[in-house]
């Protein structure tokens, strides 16, 4: 079953007896975004096309923030794009992107995955979510390590919602944050691969 036939949150948490909280749980952690980098997604909010097409929303919103903050973890963690994951048949498919141990054996090896990131399809954040949380059960599962947190981010390119799973809880976060506010976006961005990156050094 891939994981675009999870079609809600409820749909996974009751296959997979999973708990549903709402609460805060991202902390800021400020990353300084670079000048040039506001300037290029300024001039494409200005002049470029840049929310057309699904593909178009990966391209110019969602993997450019990505790239910018995995930068600054880049020696210990890889950042995958549409990367092919099965645990089993009920768990299988292509996320958008994936964030994962940087395997010993070299960059084209995916390790241990940690976070997954969700396009919500024209808007259907709960679609996504159930796709996402779907994705994260299979992450945690492929891990096979009970007692570690795997992270999970939906957007629509402007609007990222975050949310996380830790044994069977799966914690949303309530706050939302925008493309608009992109200082505070790179710092919850950044406060994942934090959190990634705390797990892989202990």
């Amino acid at each position: 079953m891939p994981f675009s036939s999870y079609k809600t949150i409820a749909a996974v948490a009751k296959k997979f007896q999973i708990k549903y909280v709402l609460n805060n749980y991202v902390l800021d952690r400020d990353l300084p975004v670079k000048e040039d980098f506001k300037a290029e997604l300024d001039l494409l909010f200005t002049d470029g096309v840049v929310d057309n097409s699904e593909d178009a929303i990966c391209e110019n919103l969602i993997y450019p923030v990505l790239k910018e903050v995995w930068k600054f973890y880049r020696s210990k963690l890889t950042l995958w794009s549409h990367e092919a994951i099965t645990y089993d048949q009920d768990l299988s498919g292509i996320p958008d992107y994936l964030v994962a141990r940087r395997s010993p054996l070299g960059t084209i090896i995916l390790d241990k995955p940690y976070f997954v990131v969700v396009e919500a399809k024209q808007d259907k954040f709960e679609e996504g979510w159930g796709q996402c949380l779907a994705e994260m059960v299979a992450l945690q599962r492929l891990n096979d390590e009970s007692d570690e947190t795997v992270f999970g981010i939906v957007s629509n390119g402007r609007v990222w919602q975050f949310g996380k799973l830790n044994l069977d809880t799966f914690t949303r976060n309530k706050d939302f944050y925008t493309i608009q506010d992109l200082d505070r976006l790179f710092a919850a961005v950044n406060y994942v691969f934090y959190q990634c990156e705390l797990q892989l050094d202990a």
